[in-house]
């Protein structure tokens, strides 16, 4: 019971972190998206629509929003809704602290006219100052249909009124947080149809946000996708995965893509990930690939791993290797390196 109790606890905003709000309570038992509707209908003026669901993050605030010099209880700071910047919560209002992060997110929906205009997401411990304007806080939203309606918002088209400019990118970034099973098919489907950018975006947030699930998506994409610009994001998008594996997979795709742009993309986001692996794969992609342009990638990405590891292997380039081409582009990385082993290389060659 007590485990019920604080779980519970957890899921409700706190008062304290929504500021300056003319805040109204209804539920969404009926369904999420009819209530966001009645509400987009009753509301011409600017207003917010919001509600709490489990996330797989813990701290969503805005960049700027780590408080500086005097204590305080809001981890982030806080956001403005209304406008830019953030601001220095104030523990005067707050709560209890919590023992352990909140695993809870506020997802939001500016509304005027009819329309959506942004579709933020905030975890529970980031406050909100609302600018003064009406919000409108759903209780009872059930996870899977908030992953429905966001991806709603980042499909095309939008399965709700949208204002100009509003960015999809936005929708997609809460959508990917949820701690909810349906979010990982929802993110392949939004990876499968649309606009390139929308598919990018999908793609990214498979290897930034959604561990193993996300692993196994972006390895069927290389196996499987056609385009070989959506295959390329999906090597980046693995360069930012924690899954162990992930490092095998660009590999993979460094030495097998049907793609030389692919192929030299993969040995780029290699070398941001460094390690004895990563430069083994590059250095077979230098002997290896049948096209002088992934070569000439390669050995960029050389200059790309940490000095210890990649000056070496640039000198012995320059040094030995029968491409000129290779060894033109091993000098001109050597000469931006500004390595004194590199320096030690140019007198060596200038006193023959």
């Amino acid at each position: 019971m007590l485990a019920l109790v604080l779980a519970a606890l957890a899921a409700a905003p706190a008062p304290s972190a929504l500021l300056n709000a003319n805040v109204d309570t209804r539920s969404a038992s009926t369904g999420l998206a009819a209530t966001v509707r009645t509400l987009l209908a009753a509301q011409p003026q600017p207003a917010w629509i919001a509600w709490a669901v489990p996330t797989t993050e813990t701290h969503m605030c805005c960049f700027d929003s780590v408080a500086k010099g005097e204590s305080r209880n809001w981890c982030c700071g806080g956001c403005r809704l209304e406008g830019k910047g953030a601001f220095t919560g104030s523990a005067r209002n707050a709560g209890p602290i919590p023992l352990e992060p909140s695993k809870t997110m506020r997802v939001l929906l500016r509304v005027e006219q009819g329309r959506v205009s942004q579709a933020p997401a905030y975890s529970a411990d980031c406050a909100l100052d609302a600018g003064g304007r009406p919000v409108h806080w759903l209780e009872d939203a059930r996870p899977a249909e908030s992953v429905a309606l966001l991806t709603g918002l980042a499909s095309t088209p939008p399965h709700l009124p949208v204002a100009a400019g509003f960015e999809a990118e936005e929708a997609l970034v809460g959508l990917a947080h949820h701690d909810d099973p349906s979010v990982d098919p929802a993110l392949d489907r939004l990876a499968a149809t649309g606009p390139m950018e929308n598919r990018k975006q999908a793609v990214f947030w498979m290897g930034q946000a959604r561990g193993r699930r996300g692993y196994d998506s972006l390895v069927r994409i290389l196996r499987d996708e056609k385009s070989d610009e959506l295959r390329e994001h999906a090597v980046f998008s693995l360069s930012q995965s924690e899954v162990p594996e992930a490092v095998d997979a660009m590999i993979g795709a460094a030495k097998h893509d049907r793609s030389s742009e692919v192929r030299g993309q993969s040995l780029f986001w290699l070398s941001q990930k460094a390690g004895q692996r990563a430069a083994a794969a590059i250095t077979d992609a230098i002997r290896d690939d049948p096209e002088t342009e992934v070569k000439e990638k390669a050995v960029f990405a050389l200059s790309q791993l940490p000095p210890e590891e990649g000056v070496p292997q640039l000198i012995r380039l320059a040094r030995t290797n029968r491409n000129p081409a290779v060894r033109e582009k091993a000098i001109f990385w050597l000469g931006q390196s500004e390595d004194p082993r590199a320096l030690g290389f140019f007198e060596e060659v200038l006193a023959r």
